[in-house]
């Protein structure tokens, strides 16, 4: 992540919105020294509000706690039950 004038941003904005988009490191824009605003790959936008959504869902902060317990009881599944599984729900080829 760096941080960069707008001025400088604006003279350089072709360069650095492909390397944004090829190292998906953010950039802070700040004018008047002032953090003003950011630019990010749209990639990683759409990771980030598809995650803000499941994790709005009403249930999903016990989900993920129910889920990390499973896994500290060892209670997962390895690669062949869960490719099993995948392909039980239609949700796979078989190999």
């Amino acid at each position: 992540m760096s941080t960069l004038p707008l001025s400088e941003v604006k003279a350089r904005l072709s360069e650095i919105a492909d390397e944004v988009g090829r190292t998906h490191e953010r950039v802070h824009i700040t004018r008047n020294g002032r953090e003003y605003v950011v630019l990010m790959a749209a990639e990683d936008l759409e990771s980030i509000e598809a995650t803000l959504e499941l994790l709005a869902e009403p249930d999903a902060q016990d989900r993920i706690r129910s889920a990390e317990s499973d896994v500290v009881r060892g209670d997962v599944l390895d690669e062949a039950d869960m490719r099993a599984l995948l392909v039980e729900r239609g949700e796979s080829q078989p190999e």
